[in-house]
């Protein structure tokens, strides 16, 4: 039986807001990492049956099927189609989720899936600035929900869900400031020993320079720094913007097929999907969904969370990753060992294929035979995979 595989993977370099992607148009960004996607695998982009591609804010330079227009922009061939898809900050994971069951079902032999944010150019929350998401009838079920602000056009807020987690699983302001402490001193690590270079493509710019390496990462940051700012969610909380994911510009794609059509196209998987769930729990607390997401994606799987040799939990917010630990009892040492995205930043629709990209990597260079990933996604939801090295 064939499997799905992933033969290629790769990924910008992550730019604060505002840094240095904040020239470059979205369209442009996804039509970089696609290029650089066929130049490292030796794909023809002509044999592509369709892109998957993750974006969450799709509106202003985001819009009108950003896939489509990036696949365009590549210079790829016209034959090829591409659709967008928006399932909160796991949209990229999501893209690879439908590409293995696409090449599975054997209506495609060849997908890519990955995705993209430009959170400079098209801010967070501005496909919602002329709405209200929420309907009446929707309302009136969590009225009076601790954590539900309904008089908000996003009555759910990740930051108080934030709290409520870390209220929940009583986990401290020291305890969430050296997590975010350590996700930067592993980043920073992993940066110097160049861990990082393999999957990043830099970014041309406009002045005739390149973006070459990760810039979210704070080496200056201390405990005592983390202890100054500021709880913008509740006075009496725990969660900063220090604990928090940081807002940022990037892409990054995967190339997915099985394991016979890569066989016979000269194409070397890097691993192959094992497992692939979703799941969804409490929308208003919102970034639980990671734990039933995990246990069901290990029940599937067959294995138990100490077969898993690296752990990418999305760092949304300090809380999240440290609640997972609590209630999947994981060894701590394999979690986010490159860092996470409080230090290497979060560009929504991009995140779940730059995770996947840094996770494949870190497999590689450790002959881990197994990875697992899980993301939290507004709305309460949250995917997960396991991949296998090959």
């Amino acid at each position: 039986m064939s499997d799905a595989v992933i033969v290629g993977a790769v990924r910008t370099p992550v730019g604060r807001r505002k840094g240095s992607l904040a020239s470059v148009h979205p369209v442009d960004l996804s039509a970089h990492v696609l290029r650089a996607l066929a130049e490292r695998t030796g794909l023809d982009p002509a044999q592509v049956d369709d892109v998957f591609w993750g974006c969450v804010s799709q509106v202003g330079e985001q819009s009108w099927n950003i896939a489509r227009n990036g696949v365009l922009a590549a210079g790829w061939p016209e034959t090829v189609p591409g659709t967008t898809l928006d399932r909160q900050c796991g949209s990229s994971q999501q893209a690879l989720h439908f590409a293995a069951a696409t090449v599975l079902s054997g209506q495609a032999d060849l997908v890519v899936a990955g995705g993209v944010e430009s959170m400079t150019r098209v801010p967070m929350g501005s496909s919602v600035a002329d709405g209200m998401p929420f309907s009446d009838q929707l309302r009136a079920r969590y009225r009076g929900v601790e954590g539900f602000a309904d008089d908000a056009p996003l009555p759910f807020n990740q930051g108080v869900g934030a709290e409520l987690i870390a209220q929940r699983w009583r986990l401290s302001r020291t305890q969430l400031d050296e997590f975010a402490l350590a996700s930067h001193e592993k980043a920073a690590a992993a940066q110097d020993a160049g861990a990082f270079d393999p999957e990043l493509t830099p970014v041309p710019l406009a002045d005739g320079g390149k973006f070459a390496a990760d810039e979210g990462i704070r080496r200056e940051t201390s405990l005592e720094k983390l202890g100054e700012l500021a709880t913008p969610f509740r006075a009496d909380g725990v969660v900063t913007a220090g604990s928090a994911s940081q807002i940022s510009d990037g892409a990054a794609a995967l190339a997915v097929t099985t394991s016979d059509w890569a066989s016979r196209h000269g194409l070397r998987p890097l691993a192959r999907i094992h497992t692939a769930v979703v799941a969804a729990d409490d929308p208003v607390a919102m970034l639980t969904a990671p734990i039933p997401a995990t246990a069901k994606a290990l029940r599937r799987a067959g294995l138990g969370i100490e077969e898993i040799g690296v752990y990418e939990v999305n760092e949304a917010f300090a809380p999240v990753p440290l609640a997972w630990l609590a209630e999947t009892e994981a060894d701590p040492e394999r979690l986010n060992p490159r860092g996470g995205a409080i230090a290497l930043g979060h560009p929504l629709g991009g995140s779940g294929a730059r995770i996947m990209t840094t996770m494949l990597q870190h497999m590689r260079d450790n002959g881990i035979r197994y990875g697992l990933q899980t993301m939290c996604e507004g709305g309460g939801m949250a995917n997960a995979t396991i991949v296998e090295l090959v």
